[in-house]
């Protein structure tokens, strides 16, 4: 395992023997439970989730996002609505990090996301740090070759293996296809079987916050910010002037203690409003940056200007650009 993976596993889910012990209480009736589940994104796009439920789904994995501040654009959508009708939740967040400080910063991201939903399953990321039951999720291939099957047996385990029949692995959640059909949800979707009774552990173990009196959550809305990836070469103060705001707004939304310690590939919230006659567009897969120019009437030239872009000839589906201001 890469020394940052190990740092990240050591920091956040330095699990107790108190809490391990429930790990292996799952055994009901002479038999294992089979809880019926699934997990979803943004590609699922409106779920209906009291169809899902009166199907007969007892538990979702929803992603919360990835990488360093990028919220699935249905996170919020899907956790109101779970915990609104009462259905279960956990949630995962994609790592992309690259050394164990931005390990630290995705998981801080994380827990910001996550904070003010009720949480009955696990983080699938690791941050018990912030008070979760932490998770992690692989597959056979990448167990035996990068992880090993002692990480399965010290930290809860979601399993990803698309077959017909389970192959007895040692885990908490089986993912075992990713086309599966549910009423509520157009199109393909992940299903899972969960072998442990993991609200029970965790409220026996006193994590996800289940104890406190949390709000409840606010409704879905419009997110006052928009994205951008930062870009080799790329300053906090030139992104800042680029998009008419400031060091400190930037710094403040995105949890940035050092402005001068920023990292291409990363994701930022950039407040909304900074500039009232800016416009902006959010890249959309096959979009080219020369038909983005002639769609909004401006010039390759000027948007790679605007946005700080060296090589017009790669741009990614999902970043905003600045159209003018």
């Amino acid at each position: 395992m890469p020394l940052y993976t190990r740092l990240l596993f050591q920091y956040l889910i330095c699990f107790s023997q108190k809490k391990l012990k429930y790990l292996h209480q799952y055994i009901i009736y002479g038999g294992i439970m089979n809880i019926k589940g699934l997990d979803v994104s943004e590609f699922q796009g409106e779920i209906n989730w009291e169809r899902v439920k009166n199907a007969g789904y007892q538990f979702a994995m929803i992603r919360a996002g990835y990488g360093f501040n990028t919220i699935d654009k249905q996170f919020q959508r899907n956790a109101s609505e779970c915990n609104r009708i009462g259905l279960p939740i956990g949630v995962y967040w994609f790592c992309y990090a690259v050394s164990p400080e931005t390990a630290i910063q995705e998981a801080d991201g994380c827990l910001r996301t996550i904070r003010n939903y009720r949480i009955d399953y696990p983080v699938c990321y690791g941050i018990e740090a912030g008070g979760y039951y932490a998770m992690f999720y692989t597959n056979r291939s990448f167990l035996d070759n990068y992880l090993g099957n002692d990480l399965a047996k010290r930290y809860a385990f979601w399993y990803a293996r698309y077959a017909s029949s389970f192959d007895g692995t040692d885990c908490g959640m089986w993912q075992y296809t990713n086309e599966g059909s549910v009423p509520g949800i157009g199109g393909n979707v992940d299903l899972d079987i969960g072998y442990i009774d993991y609200p029970g552990i965790i409220r026996r173990a006193g994590l996800n916050h289940l104890s406190e009196t949390a709000p409840p959550p606010a409704p879905p809305s419009a997110p006052t910010y928009i994205t951008y990836t930062i870009q080799p070469g790329d300053t906090l103060s030139e992104i800042a002037e680029r998009f008419g705001t400031t060091v400190s707004s930037l710094s403040a939304l995105n949890g940035i203690s050092d402005p001068n310690l920023i990292y291409a590939g990363n994701t930022l919230r950039i407040p909304q409003g900074g500039n009232s006659a800016s416009v902006y567009y959010t890249i959309q897969p096959g979009d080219t940056l020369s038909e983005i120019a002639e769609r909004f009437g401006t010039t390759v030239a000027s948007l790679s200007a605007l946005n700080g872009i060296s090589d017009p000839n790669l741009i990614y589906a999902g970043n905003t650009l600045l159209i003018s201001q």
